[in-house]
């Protein structure tokens, strides 16, 4: 098998890839890396509209992309009792993706402190339960954001432009567990650190 030859196959699987994916984001750059391939396979064994047709998909990727990061979202919350209808019936709905971030999870609206929607340009884009520990600490249950928003861009809204939110009502810093690599990786990315205890860790007035 030739380096061409290993070219397509690669180009082949990096599209079908692609198919699998849920969130818009990742679909975009992943099909683009796998059209990309492709376009540059097809020129180079001569099939032109392989080459140009996977071209203008590029072409495509590249232009939602640019619109999905130049698009200007309104974020905002909505706080909800602990034994809200709506609440309940996304936690049920959402019952096996929430376990493939957070094994174990299990509701305990006793312990909420906080409860609410994040919403993006008014749709419910994720659900962010959370109690008080001592008079300054706040500890995640649950960070939650549906496929299709899992840019960071939910992360970095409660933790960055909520961070006035949260010092108003005492909070100086917030813990979670990290018990899947995926929520480990969201959340070092939106600034959690390690502890000495295993758990991540944000300060808020640092």
């Amino acid at each position: 098998m030739d380096i061409l030859q290993i070219m397509g196959y690669v180009a082949s699987i990096i599209i079908a890839f692609s198919m699998t994916l849920n969130s818009i984001v990742k679909f975009r750059w992943v099909n683009l890396a796998g059209a990309l391939t492709f376009s540059i396979y097809g020129f180079l064994i001569g099939a032109i509209p392989v080459g140009v047709l996977n071209g203008f998909i590029v072409s495509v990727d590249i232009y939602y992309l640019w619109r999905i990061y130049a698009k200007k979202e309104l974020f905002d919350t909505l706080e909800v009792r602990e034994d809200n209808r709506y609440l309940l019936k996304f936690l049920e709905f959402h019952k096996t993706e929430i376990h493939k971030f957070f094994p174990g999870f299990s509701y305990k609206p006793e312990m909420n402190t906080l409860s609410f929607f994040v919403l993006r340009n008014m749709a419910v884009a994720g659900i962010f339960l959370a109690h008080k520990e001592g008079d300054d600490t706040l500890k995640v249950g649950l960070d939650y954001v549906i496929p299709e928003y899992r840019d960071f861009k939910n992360g970095k809204f409660i933790y960055h432009r909520l961070r006035t939110y949260f010092l108003e009502k005492g909070i100086k810093k917030v813990i979670a567990d990290a018990p899947s690599k995926a929520h480990q990786k969201y959340l070092k990315k939106i600034g959690f650190k390690e502890n000495k205890e295993g758990l991540f860790e944000k300060k808020l007035n640092a």
